[in-house]
């Protein structure tokens, strides 16, 4: 399935139970929403977009931990974050340098 993104384009996707989790680029993205969200496969409905750690950073990395109930994702500000990937809420985050 062909996915279209809300402002830019997908630089990748997860399938998983819940749904699609789709990374966009953070690129032209607007600051103030999450480019990282979940939908719902052929209909597109949003299931959830991640909370971020900083209302104005973005996500840039994303993938599925092994064990499959966590997500790590980094943003552009420096956070390594863990998010549930059912709900898109963050878990832990910590800034790196």
């Amino acid at each position: 399935m062909e996915i279209e993104p809300l402002h830019t384009k997908v630089d990748k996707s997860i399938q998983t139970t819940v749904g699609e989790i789709v990374l966009e680029n953070p690129s032209g993205f607007p600051r103030g929403e999450s480019n990282l969200y979940c939908i719902v496969p052929y209909t597109g409905k949003i299931v959830w977009q991640a909370e971020k750690p900083d209302p104005f950073t973005l996500y840039s990395r994303v993938r599925l931990n092994e064990d499959g109930a966590t997500l790590s994702a980094y943003t552009i500000g420096g956070h390594a974050c863990d998010l549930d990937p059912k709900t898109g809420k963050l878990i832990s985050h910590t800034v790196i340098k």
